[in-house]
């Protein structure tokens, strides 16, 4: 049988991976916090991941020239491939702010290493916010030794909430696998709303696991599985300074190492996919003012670049996501964006769908109920199917509408 998140998505294509409750703090020997320091006016903006043993690590980040002083500490550190604890900012993004933005960044590590009683060097850096500004170190540091000591199994909600930005809920979540006759956890949390575009996007994502596995595996999973989430969904195309998806792995599992391809490594990464997956959703969702959740399916496309390139267009279309927002069953717009996609197709056999509503055939109108594609567009999730009839790749890209509000919000971020 499958498993279902609260939201009812399914979890996994497999039997054996489970939902079970909880976010990063989920897998064995994970403990997390988030507290107030008062970088941000009013809410919770210092979290702390922790592994009570060092963990085998590895890290995604943005592919923006400009790259936020965290990053490259997380780079450096993560770099490595074993990492302890990770300490995330929210409200400053600590970008472009050169050398003494680099030194603020490892004083923050070397300050939860200190309290952790670690060695600085299992320690990786995060941050999110305004960027060109430095860190309020003297606010920083308390909010670090504050959560240092807020430690907990239970944290892991309150971490979610403190990573928060402009988003409108904590996204987090679970899920249970069968390996090597033990059970394993993969768990997460994310943070995202508004500069949300592949390579990466003003997200932050952290993931904890209790598998034991080789450290080039654990990358290997990591970037499949970012493939088909984080950098499949988009907002508004633009891609931010700090982006990163961290995992460790803790082996507090117990199971046989995995050293290898194989039955296990199959399963482990479709459950770190399952999570990556769903936290995705989960921001795309809240995309920035955005009122419904739009899933982009390409399929029968002669190779899965093109799908995707054609699935990402209309995906990104401010026409599109504007017709969705105003429930207009404006087909012509989503043909426009596949066309200017760069994918290799032929117009003449596109077939469009809104919902279940077949709107286009073979690049041409036909007759469709205007009532029945309208009701689909005013749904919380809507989906878009574009058939091209070229070969059988299929591609999904996730992504919202484009309301007043995301305008609102952008407009006056800094007040």
């Amino acid at each position: 049988m499958t498993s279902e998140f609260e939201d009812g998505s399914n979890v996994g294509a497999g039997a054996e991976i489970v939902a079970v409750c909880g976010g990063i703090t989920a897998a064995r020997g994970m403990k997390a916090s988030g507290v107030f320091a008062g970088i941000r006016k009013t809410k919770k903006d210092v979290a702390i991941i922790y592994s009570e043993v060092p963990a085998v690590a590895a890290g995604v980040y943005t592919q923006n020239k400009v790259k936020a002083a965290p990053v490259l500490v997380c780079m450096d550190r993560i770099g490595a491939g074993q990492i302890q604890a990770i300490v995330v900012i929210s409200g400053n993004a600590n970008a472009c702010t050169g050398e003494p933005g680099l030194r603020d960044a490892y004083e923050c590590t070397e300050v939860l290493a200190h309290e952790l009683g670690i060695d600085p060097a299992l320690v990786a850096m995060a941050s999110t916010g305004v960027i060109g500004v430095r860190l309020p170190m003297d606010r920083v540091v308390p909010g670090i030794r504050d959560a240092a000591h807020s430690l907990s199994r239970e944290g892991g909600h309150y971490a979610a909430e403190a990573i928060m930005t402009t988003d409108t809920f904590s996204k987090e979540c679970a899920v249970r696998v069968r390996i090597g006759g033990r059970d394993v956890v993969v768990g997460g949390m994310a943070k995202g709303s508004g500069m949300i575009h592949p390579n990466m996007a003003t997200m932050l994502a952290f993931i904890s696991t209790d598998v034991a596995i080789d450290v080039g595996l654990l990358r290997q999973a990591l970037g499949s599985a970012v493939a088909r989430s984080f950098n499949s969904i988009t907002v508004d195309g633009d891609t931010s300074t700090n982006d990163m998806a961290v995992v460790m792995a803790n082996g507090l599992a117990g199971n046989e190492p995995i050293t290898g391809q194989g039955e296990d490594y199959e399963r482990f990464r479709e459950a770190l996919e399952t999570v990556c997956m769903e936290l995705a959703k989960m921001i795309a969702r809240d995309g920035e003012g955005a009122t419904k959740l739009v899933e982009v399916v390409v399929r029968n496309a002669g190779t899965e670049a093109d799908a995707r390139k054609v699935a990402m267009a209309i995906a990104k279309s401010p026409l599109v996501k504007t017709a969705i927002f105003g429930a207009d069953a404006n087909w012509g717009r989503i043909m426009c964006a596949a066309g200017y996609s760069g994918a290799e197709f032929d117009p003449d056999r596109v077939d469009i769908y809104i919902g279940p509503e077949k709107v286009a055939e073979d690049g041409m109108a036909l007759p469709f109920s205007e009532v029945q594609a309208k009701a689909a567009l005013l749904g919380a999730d809507v989906r878009i199917t574009v058939d091209l009839k070229d070969g059988c790749a299929e591609a999904k890209v996730w992504t919202c509408d484009l309301t007043f509000d995301y305008v609102k919000i952008n407009a006056s971020y800094r007040s």
